[in-house]
């Protein structure tokens, strides 16, 4: 190769590096949105759907609204005013959600939710969820099991303004409440919330010290109520939890939480970049609005099998 030959090439190749960034990100910018990455689930869908835009070509920016409805209105208004393609989006209230994700598709910005559901359809172009009420029969049902389908319980029930709350409240007491010697003698809202809970088992446990187990609407709140639970000397506590998190699976191994329901996190979060990216290039997703997944359920069985809200083959 002569001199020419080889200084044209080195061009060219400066040329196609410089280039790259810019290839990189070259379908534009998705934007997403999740509660507080304190909660291992949030995080866990902020990374999910991170990787899988960067591997279709996006550009990303991940925000945290803090089940803030105020927060998440600015930080949809941020994605917009930035030029976003589109939004990903585990909301701060069905009700409160529904101004913010109008507002971004009167822009021409389309909503791709996932977790929890807005009050209204029609609005966002997706809404991925885990099938909340057939995950709450499955930690139900074990929870009986586990139980020996009698003694006093109590339930922790998540946040109210968010509409997975009511449904699995809803799921366990279809299984719990045919079992009439199952008594639920306290039922306390810790709003997702691990400190909260801790502070509501302590007070239950006063009131109702001869309860024989917790049925929790997150697996945020079971850890809290086993950490009060250990606090207090009382292990032969059965909880059960909801989310499949690590940190439940571990307490599971150890001997200590009896079971968990996984919903799929991590990959719910890369099935809504995936349709975002189909409705971005073909103007649909060929699916409907509202898909539910199913939920699995984790003990002592399966419990090795599980990885940062997925389940190994």
């Amino acid at each position: 190769m002569t001199l020419k030959s080889r200084l044209i090439s080195s061009a060219i190749g400066l040329a196609m590096a410089a280039a790259m960034p810019a290839l990189a990100y070259a379908e534009g910018l998705i934007a997403i949105i999740t509660p507080s990455h304190d909660n291992p689930f949030f995080k866990a869908e902020a990374v999910g759907a991170e990787q899988r835009a960067q591997e279709l070509g996006y550009e990303t920016v991940v925000m945290v609204h803090d089940d803030d409805p105020n927060k998440q209105s600015e930080l949809y208004n941020t994605a917009v005013a930035r030029g976003a393609k589109a939004i990903i989006l585990d909301n701060a209230g069905a009700d409160a959600t529904v101004a913010a994700v109008q507002s971004a598709k009167d822009a021409g910005v389309p909503s791709f939710l996932i977790d929890r559901e807005i009050k209204e359809s029609g609005i966002a172009v997706s809404q991925i969820v885990s099938n909340n009420y057939q995950g709450a029969q499955l930690g139900a049902e074990e929870f009986v099991r586990l139980m020996g389908e009698e003694g006093k319980y109590a339930e922790l029930l998540g946040r109210e303004a968010d509409t997975n709350a009511g449904i699995r409240s809803s799921g366990y007491h279809d299984i719990i409440d045919q079992y009439p010697d199952l008594e639920m003698v306290a039922q306390q809202t810790a709003n997702w919330s691990q400190t909260e809970a801790y502070e509501r088992m302590e007070t239950i446990l006063q009131a109702h010290p001869d309860i024989s187990g917790v049925i929790s609407g997150n697996d945020t709140m079971a850890m809290g109520a086993w950490a009060a639970l250990e606090a207090a000397g009382r292990t032969d506590v059965i909880v059960v939890g909801f989310d499949g998190s690590n940190d439940v699976r571990d307490s599971i191994k150890a001997g200590g939480i009896k079971a968990t329901v996984l919903q799929p996190a991590y990959r719910q979060a890369q099935l809504a970049v995936e349709q975002a990216d189909e409705y971005l290039k073909n103007g649909s997703t060929g699916l409907d609005e509202k898909q539910l997944m199913d939920c699995v359920l984790i003990n002592a069985d399966n419990a090795d099998k599980l990885e940062t809200f997925a389940l190994a083959e």
